[in-house]
C-alpha cells in the first residue's frame, strides 16, 4: 500500500470509529410528566422531583431528559397527552394527579410513577399499598383524608362557625367526590352545617365569593385541588376581601396571604416521586415497589391575617403550629 493510501485509511477509520462508537451507545432515556394543572407557582415542585431524580444519579440535559405536559386545567385533555408522551416513547411516566394517573392507567403498560391525594387502592390504580402488582406505583400525600382533621382546626380557629362553604372542582370528580364524603361525616359530627359550591374556572370563583355576600358562610374550606393551587392568589384575595375565615391544604396559600393550611409537605412528595422514576430507569419494577405513603404534615397559621378577621389563635393551635407567620 502507497503511504499516502495508508494515511487515507488510517484517517477515514479514525472518523468511523467515533461514529460507530456514538451509535452503539444508549440513548439517552426520556421521562415523561404529566400534571393536570399548569406549570404556573410549580417551579419549587419540579425543582423537588429533579432532586429526587439527581440521589438516584440522574440529571436532566446529562443523562435523562424530560418531557412535560401540562393540561392547564382542562382535564378533558389528560388522554390525549398521555398519548402525546406514549408516542415519544418515554420509558417511565412521572404522573401528577387522580385523574392524570386514572388516564395513564387506562392508556399504557409503560412504567408509572404517580402521585395521588387519596387511597390509591381505592382508586384502582394498585393492588395493595405493600405490593402494588402491576405497571404502577408511587406516592399517596393523604390531602382527601385529612378533610376532617383540617375542618377541626378550622373550628378550633373559628369557635362560632356553624355554617361552612366548601369550595370544590367538579372537573375533578374523584378528588371533589371523596372530599364532600370526608366533609359530609365530619360536618355531622361537629354539628355543622355544609354549603357545597361547585368551580372550576376563575369566573365560577369570582361568583362563588359574591355568592357568599348573600349567603354570609361563617368560614370557607377549599378542596385540595390542582386547580385551586394554580388560583391560590385569587382565592387568597378573595377570602381576605370578603372577610372570610378560610383554610387550605398546602402552606402555599399562608405564604400568599391566607389565614390557615394543614396537610403534606407536597414539595418532599414529588421529591419522593423523582426518587422512584430514578429507581425504575435502573431496573427496578413498579411491581416492586411499595406505595409510599406521607408522614410529614404542616400546619401553618397567619397570625396577621386572623387579627385582621377579628380572630384570636387559641393557645392549644399555637402550641401545635410548625409555622407561624406575624
Amino acid at each position: 500500500m502507497r503511504r499516502r493510501d495508508f494515511i487515507i485509511a488510517v484517517a477515514g477509520s479514525a472518523v468511523a470509529w467515533p461514529l460507530a462508537a456514538r451509535a452503539q451507545q444508549p440513548a439517552t432515556p426520556v421521562v415523561g410528566f404529566l400534571h393536570g394543572g399548569s406549570p404556573a407557582e410549580r417551579a419549587n415542585f419540579i425543582a423537588a422531583f429533579r432532586q429526587g431524580l439527581k440521589e438516584t444519579g440522574y440529571v436532566e440535559g446529562e443523562n435523562v431528559a424530560i418531557a412535560y405536559r401540562w393540561a392547564e386545567d382542562q382535564l378533558d385533555r389528560l388522554p390525549q397527552l398521555v398519548a402525546e408522551l406514549v408516542r415519544h416513547q418515554v420509558v417511565v411516566l412521572a404522573i401528577v394527579g387522580n385523574a392524570a394517573t386514572l388516564a395513564a392507567k387506562a392508556a399504557t403498560t409503560i412504567p408509572i410513577v404517580f402521585l395521588v391525594n387519596e387511597d390509591p387502592v381505592r382508586l384502582g390504580l394498585v393492588a395493595s399499598l405493600a405490593r402494588p402488582g402491576g405497571n404502577l406505583t408511587g406516592v399517596n400525600f393523604f390531602n382527601a383524608e385529612l378533610a376532617t382533621k383540617r375542618l377541626e382546626l378550622l373550628r378550633d380557629l373559628v369557635p362560632g362557625a356553624t355554617r361552612v362553604a366548601v369550595l370544590v372542582n367538579p372537573a375533578n370528580a374523584t378528588t371533589a367526590e371523596s372530599t364532600l364524603r370526608e366533609m359530609a361525616s365530619a360536618a355531622h359530627a361537629m354539628g355543622l352545617q355544609i354549603l357545597v359550591f361547585k368551580t372550576s374556572t376563575s369566573r365560577q370563583i369570582d361568583a362563588a365569593f359574591d355568592t357568599f355576600v348573600r349567603e354570609r358562610p361563617d368560614a370557607l374550606f377549599v378542596d385540595p385541588d390542582p386547580f385551586f393551587i394554580s388560583r391560590r392568589i385569587q382565592l387568597v384575595h378573595l377570602a381576605s376581601r370578603h372577610a372570610v375565615p378560610a383554610t387550605y391544604a398546602l402552606r402555599e396559600f399562608v405564604e400568599a396571604g391566607g389565614l390557615m393550611s394543614y396537610g403534606p409537605n407536597v414539595a418532599d412528595a414529588f421529591r419522593q416521586v423523582g426518587a422512584y422514576t430514578g429507581n425504575i430507569l435502573k431496573g427496578a419494577k413498579p411491581a416492586d415497589l411499595p406505595v409510599t405513603q406521607s408522614s410529614k404534615f404542616t400546619l401553618a397559621i397567619n397570625a396577621q391575617i386572623a387579627r385582621m378577621l377579628g380572630l384570636t389563635v387559641p393557645p392549644s393551635l399555637l402550641s401545635i403550629a410548625d409555622e407561624v407567620i406575624e
